[in-house]
């Protein structure tokens, strides 16, 4: 019997997964969990099998969920089960230890069959993320990625500089730089080349 943990954030589909997922021959949904430091506390708990996570949680994402099931509970294999279709995303959960990616419009047969070959020492990606590992790493740096984060969100360069509590001039350099690295011709086409690839 392959114990499993589901992790998202919304009930309904949480509910969902647990009754289908219930439903399959020889998979047990041991437990659940809406959020990142319960997904953490409930593995720690219950040691599943298989962990079933969302990327977009509250408290903690699920990447880095991912990496702490690899180091807390390395028994724990996961599968990432997500709405984010972009390389980025699926870079970085393959670097946190995730075993699989699968998108949310997979039918619940195939994220039953994904589990099975996870559980077996397998991996699992969706076949709509095949090759998407394989592009490149993220040009900026953390401090640049950061900057871009705030902009992202609506900051202006002088709210920016108060939170991080940098000078103005600090802040449009590493914006500037942010553009430069990722051949933007605008902040607003960086953030819409960063978000893309993930490297946010």
């Amino acid at each position: 019997m392959i114990r499993v943990l589901v992790v998202d954030d919304h009930d309904v589909v949480r509910s969902g997964l647990t009754a289908l997922l219930s439903a399959e021959f020889g998979i047990q949904v041991a437990g659940q969990a809406a959020d990142g430091p319960a997904a953490l506390a409930e593995a720690e708990r219950l040691r599943p099998d298989v962990a079933l996570l969302d990327i977009d949680l509250p408290g903690l994402d699920g990447i880095t969920v991912a990496a702490g099931l690899t180091e807390r509970v390395p028994a724990c294999r996961t599968l990432m089960l997500t709405a984010l279709d972009r390389p980025g995303h699926l870079r970085r959960a393959l670097a946190a230890g995730a075993a699989g990616y699968l998108l949310k419009s997979t039918g619940p047969a195939q994220v039953a069959d994904a589990i099975r070959r996870i559980a077996a020492g397998g991996r699992a990606i969706d076949p709509r993320m095949h090759g998407a590992e394989r592009t490149g790493p993220s040009p900026l740096t953390e401090k640049e990625a950061e900057a871009l984060r705030f902009a992202a969100g609506g900051a202006h360069s002088r709210e920016i500089a108060a939170d991080l509590f940098l000078s103005v001039g600090t802040v449009r350099n590493r914006l500037s730089s942010a553009i430069g690295k990722l051949h933007a011709r605008t902040l607003v086409d960086a953030l819409r080349i960063a978000e893309h690839h993930g490297w946010l």
